[in-house]
């Protein structure tokens, strides 16, 4: 006890001594620890480990670019008509209705008949002269009713008129099975025999009803007028597809669609 008594001062200092030496022989070993560490900090920061990208889910862009190919169409006019107001008009009840409900676009073409030039081989005649031959002839377009119903005309192996010029005769002249016939609007060469006639289209007549007015025309021909929505309309031409009205006021034309 007296020795540490006498002595403590330098076993502490000692110590001491111990405890400084141990810290300066780790000393370099911490500075290369720290200095591991700061230089695995600046490789995280300047070489940092990036994960391995996975598939990309693009359905979203896909698609978006599927309905920027195939932009919507959009339709201001009917029946929104946001940009196209529609116009109005007092019909003759004092009604207001759509423009498109009233005139002739309102009007309908119900039925469509069509108009026939025909030829047909009537009968035979023989007599010291030769065959003769009696043709019909039908105009079921032309513009004067007179002439619509069906003539007939007398001919010969070489005949002509003013609608057509016998070509040949087949067959026994007095029994033939086909005569041609050359048409002089044409040129078009056409056969014809008792049983099988020529016929063509050279026009049409129209049923037309206009429904505002409760109004209905029957077998009407171009050239027909029209009285309805206050105005007078001339037929001007009737095709299987359309009908076409003049206004007999200022002349502006109007196409009636058909659907038959």
């Amino acid at each position: 006890m007296d020795f540490l008594k006498k002595h403590y001062e330098k076993l502490i200092l000692g110590v001491v001594l111990v405890g400084l030496a141990v810290a300066v022989a780790a000393l370099p070993f911490k500075v290369a620890s720290d200095k591991q560490a700061l230089e695995d900090t600046r490789n995280s920061l300047i070489f940092p480990k990036v994960k391995e990208l996975t598939n990309l889910d693009l359905t979203l862009a896909e698609t978006a670019l599927k309905r920027a190919a195939t932009p919507p169409r959009l339709d201001f006019g009917a029946p929104n008509r946001l940009f196209n107001p529609m116009p109005w008009q007092k019909t003759a009840e004092d009604r207001i209705v759509p423009v498109d409900k009233v005139g002739p676009a309102a009007a309908v073409v119900t039925n469509l008949v069509p108009l026939y030039f025909r030829l047909t081989l009537d009968s035979v005649t023989v007599s010291d002269t030769g065959a003769r031959y009696v043709i019909g002839v039908q105009r079921e377009a032309a513009a004067n009713p007179r002439e619509r119903g069906k003539r007939q005309t007398y001919c010969t192996a070489e005949s002509k008129n003013d609608i057509f010029s016998v070509v040949e005769v087949k067959g026994k002249p007095e029994d033939p099975t086909q005569i041609i016939l050359r048409l002089n609007d044409t040129g078009e060469q056409v056969a014809i025999s008792k049983d099988k006639p020529y016929e063509r289209i050279e026009g049409w007549m129209a049923d037309i009803r206009y429904d505002p007015e409760k109004k209905v025309w029957a077998s009407r021909r171009v050239g027909a007028t029209l009285g309805f929505n206050n105005e007078e309309y001339n037929i001007v031409a009737i095709n299987r597809d359309e009908v076409v009205l003049s206004a007999k006021s200022n002349g502006k034309k109007w196409t009636i669609k058909t659907s038959l």
